[in-house]
């Protein structure tokens, strides 16, 4: 889903190792009116990469290091580095020929996509073609997915079956598959990116957490979703608001022990918290949904903390007791 207009865009880093035909898909997809995302550089561990040629033609930043001689995290930081400076929010891997280290994925976990030329979990690492040929798979194909510490084992986002002719070569199927790429790389990026900016994907992130949460049921209150525990004269310890009153956050307002914490966390952090009209007098403070760096871990820190608050004992007592064991 592409988001909508007036909304930032998300900064991508591409890095690639070779000629870049993927990064030429993205590159002009980004372009096109209404992407969700922009290319803010390209980098290699290959000076010699032939598609920072045609991104130094397109008028985007790019960046080269090469990997020889250097320690596999080492590398990654330099890299990260480069990412960083350019404000990439996103790194997005296209024929990128390096395992990234550990703890480079974790530091940009779900902010860190590829494509495999297969359809995952079949044939991850490499000869991929040849391998679902000798199988005798009737499709072959290709995976947008994000990048785990594990090899090719992240969360699929979008596939592409491409089918497999009689007596096809690995060579003609790759060929086949690479058109497919072009095609479903920038629509799956698109998509993925743009997810956090769309109210219905948020909210049903929201809901989820929640669900988890004793004893708790959804109500509307002053147009915006609600939650509330304890029943029928339950109180509320959380909303869903998009955009009301004409702010420009989709934001969870949850409660805080009042207007001193309140007003801290919005001086300490004010990219992830503001002082939401009409709930914000009352000590509730909104937690921006709506941000690349949204944790959601912080989020249900403050759906928990806020639900603990309002609970009646007789739920919250049970919680502790069982804690204690």
């Amino acid at each position: 889903m592409l988001p909508e207009a007036g909304r930032a865009k998300a900064k991508v880093a591409i890095f690639i190792s070779g000629g870049g035909t993927n990064m030429a898909a993205l590159l002009y997809a980004s372009r096109l009116p209404g992407c969700p995302y922009e290319i803010v550089l390209v980098a290699s561990n290959r000076e010699d990469a032939g598609g920072l040629t045609l991104a130094r033609a397109e008028g985007i930043a790019t960046f080269a290091h090469p990997h020889r001689g250097m320690e596999r995290a080492e590398h990654d930081k330099v890299m990260e580095r480069a990412a960083r400076d350019a404000g990439a929010e996103f790194i997005v891997l296209a024929g990128y020929m390096r395992i990234l280290s550990e703890e480079f994925v974790t530091r940009w976990a779900g902010r860190i996509v590829n494509i495999h030329p297969s359809l995952l979990p079949k044939y991850k690492g490499l000869d991929t073609h040849a391998r679902a040929i000798a199988a005798g798979d009737s499709h072959g194909g290709t995976t947008v997915h994000l990048v785990t510490p594990e090899l090719d084992s992240g969360a699929i986002l979008q596939q592409i079956e491409v089918a497999i002719l009689p007596d096809d070569t690995a060579e003609a199927l790759a060929d086949r598959v690479k058109l497919a790429e072009h095609q479903l790389y920038p629509r799956a990026l698109a998509d993925y990116v743009s997810r956090g900016n769309d109210p219905a994907w948020l909210i049903e992130q929201v809901r989820q957490r929640i669900a988890a949460l004793p004893e708790v049921e959804e109500r509307p209150s002053h147009g915006a979703p609600g939650w509330r525990t304890g029943g029928k004269s339950g109180k509320y310890f959380a909303y869903f608001s998009d955009q009301h009153h004409g702010e420009k956050a989709i934001a969870l307002l949850v409660k805080t022990s009042g207007a001193d914490e309140m007003n801290a966390l919005i001086e300490n952090d004010p990219a992830s918290f503001y002082r939401p009209a009409y709930y914000g007098a009352s000590g509730w403070v909104g937690l921006v949904l709506n941000r690349p760096t949204l944790d959601w871990g912080q989020v249900e820190h403050w759906l928990w903390r806020s639900w603990r608050s309002v609970a009646p004992k007789r739920l919250t007592s049970l919680i502790d007791a069982a804690e204690e064991f």
